[in-house]
C-alpha cells in the first residue's frame, strides 16, 4: 500500500513502536462509559460546579485538538454529535502515563478519559483527566479541521474521512435515517406488514431495466440482483396478505449519474381492495410524514429554490401535460420532421420506432419532466408502457397509473395493479416481442407470476417510492451520491 511509505504514516509508526516498547498497548478493548460526550454536553449544559469539582465521568472519543506547553495542556474529544474539552496535567495523570502516551498522542488517536467535570475560567465544560487510555492509535491523519474534506470525489470514495470531518455530511444521513425510519412507522401505523423477498431472482422482472447477473455454483444456475420486489409482493396479496411493503436494495445494471447509481433504496407497498387513487393519497402522507421527521416542515428549500411537500399534490394526465406543457397541441400527428426537433437526440431508426405511447413518453421526457418542480402526479399513461397496470375503464388504450415528479426528477410510480392473468399474459408476450426486437430493458415472461394470478389476485394498489432520491430533496443534496453512504465510483487510474 503507497499509505505505508507515506510521511505521516512512517512518523505515527515510530510513536506506535516506542508506546509499544514502552508496554502501552496501541488498540485497547472496550471502554464501558458513563456518558456519550452529547450527553455530558447537554446533561451539565447548566452546571457552573462553583461548590467544586462536578461528578466524576468516564467518556471517549477521537482527539480533534491538542495544545500542550510543558507538563499540562488542552485536548478535544470528539465523536457522534459530541464534543468535550479535556485537561491533561502530569501532576494528575502521572509522570509515566503523562510522558510515554500523552507526549506521543496524535490527532485522530481514540482514547478514553476518566476524571471530574468543571468549567475552565472561559465557562467551557471540561473533564480533568485522572485516568486516560489509547483506544486506537492513527496511523495516518485526520482532514484538516478548518478546510475539511474539499474534494468531492475523495469524500465519495473515503466516506469515513468526510463523515469525519464534515458535520454536514452527518447530519444529511442522520436525516436519512430518519426519513426511513418515518416511513417504516407511518406504514405500521396504516397497518401494513413489513417483509422481506429474494434479492436472487431466477427472473429479473417487476421493472423495466437492465439486470446484473450471477451464477450459482451448487445449482449450476443464474440468478440476477432483483430489479424490483413488485412480483413477489403480488404474489404475497394472492397468498391471502392484505397489506405489505418491504424497504428494499434494488440493482440495475445502469450508467452512474447524479440521479443513479446502480444500487438504491426503494420502498414497496401493495393494499388489497385499494387502487391508484388510494396510492396517491398514501403517497402524499409518506413524504409528509418523511419530511416532517426529518426536517420538522414541508416547505423546503432545495438548491435555492422553494420547494412545498404539503398535501395534496396537483394530478395531471400526460397527454395533458405535453399539450399545456411541452407545447405540443396533437403529439399524434407529428410527422418525422416535427419529432426530430422535438426529440433531437433521436436517431431516423429511432424516431420511426416509436409507438403513440412511446412517442408520449419520450416527449414528456423531453420537453415537460424538467418543468416540474412542485409536487405533481402525472397520471393516464399509455397501456404499451405500463405492462402491470390495470387499464382504466372508461380508456382502456391508458392505464390507471401515475408517477409523482418533484423537482424535475421522478420519485414515485404508483398504479392500480393488473390481476386479470389472461391480459398479463397477453401483454408479457407483448414485452418479449419488444425484447426480440433490441429492447433489452423489456419485461421477462414469468410463468409462475401468470400461475399466480390465476389463482386469483384480489384488486389492489402498489406504489414504488425511490428512498434515496425523496432524501435528496430532504437534505438539499444535488446528487445521489451525496445521500447514499457509500455510492460506486469508477475505479481510479493507478490506485493501489
Amino acid at each position: 500500500m503507497k499509505d505505508f511509505q507515506d510521511p505521516y504514516y512512517l512518523e505515527r509508526k515510530h510513536k506506535a513502536d516506542a508506546l509499544a516498547g514502552a508496554g502501552v498497548p496501541c488498540y485497547g478493548g472496550a471502554f464501558p462509559r458513563t456518558h456519550t460526550l452529547e450527553e455530558v454536553q447537554t446533561g451539565f449544559a447548566g452546571e457552573t460546579f462553583a461548590a467544586g469539582p462536578g461528578p466524576v465521568v468516564r467518556v471517549a472519543g477521537r482527539l480533534a485538538a491538542l495544545r500542550l506547553q510543558g507538563k499540562a495542556g488542552f485536548g478535544v474529544l470528539t465523536g457522534g454529535d459530541g464534543r468535550l474539552q479535556a485537561y491533561l496535567k502530569r501532576d494528575l495523570l502521572g509522570e509515566s502515563v503523562f510522558d510515554a502516551v500523552v507526549k506521543r498522542l496524535d490527532l485522530g488517536d481514540i482514547l478514553g478519559v476518566e476524571g471530574p467535570l468543571f468549567r475552565t475560567r472561559t465557562g467551557e465544560l471540561t473533564v480533568e483527566a485522572r485516568g486516560l487510555t489509547l483506544l486506537a492509535k492513527a496511523l495516518l491523519p485526520p482532514p484538516d479541521k478548518w478546510s475539511g474534506l474539499q474534494d468531492t470525489e475523495l469524500r465519495y470514495r473515503q466516506r469515513y474521512l468526510d463523515l469525519m470531518a464534515n458535520e454536514d455530511t452527518r447530519a444529511a444521513f442522520r436525516r436519512r435515517s430518519l426519513a426511513v425510519a418515518s416511513l417504516r412507522s407511518e406504514l405500521a401505523s396504516r397497518g401494513f406488514m413489513e417483509v422481506e423477498t429474494p434479492m436472487l431472482q431466477a427472473l429479473a422482472g417487476g421493472a423495466a431495466a437492465r439486470p446484473f447477473v450471477t451464477h450459482h455454483n451448487a445449482l449450476d444456475l443464474d440468478l440476477y440482483l432483483r430489479i424490483a420486489p413488485e412480483l413477489y409482493l403480488k404474489r404475497l396479496l394472492v397468498g391471502g396478505y392484505e397489506k405489505v411493503f418491504e424497504v428494499n436494495r434494488n440493482f440495475r445494471n445502469e450508467g452512474l449519474s447524479p440521479r443513479h447509481n446502480p444500487e438504491f433504496t426503494m420502498l414497496e407497498v401493495y393494499e388489497a381492495y385499494a387502487d391508484g387513487a388510494a396510492m396517491m393519497a398514501l403517497t402524499e402522507g409518506l413524504i409528509a410524514a418523511a419530511a416532517m421527521a426529518a426536517r420538522g416542515r414541508c416547505d423546503l428549500e432545495y438548491q435555492g429554490r422553494p420547494l412545498d411537500l404539503t398535501p395534496p399534490f396537483r394530478r395531471l394526465p400526460m397527454r395533458q401535460a405535453v399539450q399545456e406543457l411541452g407545447g405540443v397541441p396533437d403529439p399524434e400527428a407529428l410527422d418525422d420532421a416535427g419529432l426530430k426537433r422535438l426529440l433531437p437526440d433521436l436517431g431516423p431508426a429511432q424516431r420511426a420506432a416509436l409507438t403513440p405511447g412511446k412517442r408520449l413518453e419520450a416527449l414528456f421526457g423531453a420537453l415537460v419532466e424538467p418543468q416540474l418542480w412542485e409536487p405533481v402526479f402525472i397520471t393516464d399513461y399509455p397501456v404499451e408502457i405500463s405492462p402491470l397496470a390495470k387499464r382504466k375503464p372508461d380508456a382502456p388504450e391508458l392505464a390507471d397509473r401515475f408517477e409523482l415528479f418533484v423537482a424535475g426528477r421522478e420519485i414515485a410510480n404508483g398504479f392500480s395493479e393488473l390481476n386479470d392473468p389472461l391480459d398479463q399474459h397477453r401483454r408479457f408476450l407483448d414485452q418479449l416481442k419488444a425484447r426480440e426486437g433490441g429492447d433489452e430493458e423489456a419485461h421477462v415472461l414469468d410463468e409462475d407470476f401468470v400461475r399466480a394470478l390465476l389463482h386469483g389476485m384480489p384488486p389492489a394498489g402498489g406504489m414504488g417510492l425511490g428512498v434515496d432520491r425523496l432524501v435528496m430533496l430532504l437534505t438539499d443534496a444535488a446528487s445521489i451520491r451525496d445521500v447514499l453512504l457509500f455510492p460506486h465510483m469508477r475505479p481510479r487510474a493507478g490506485a493501489a
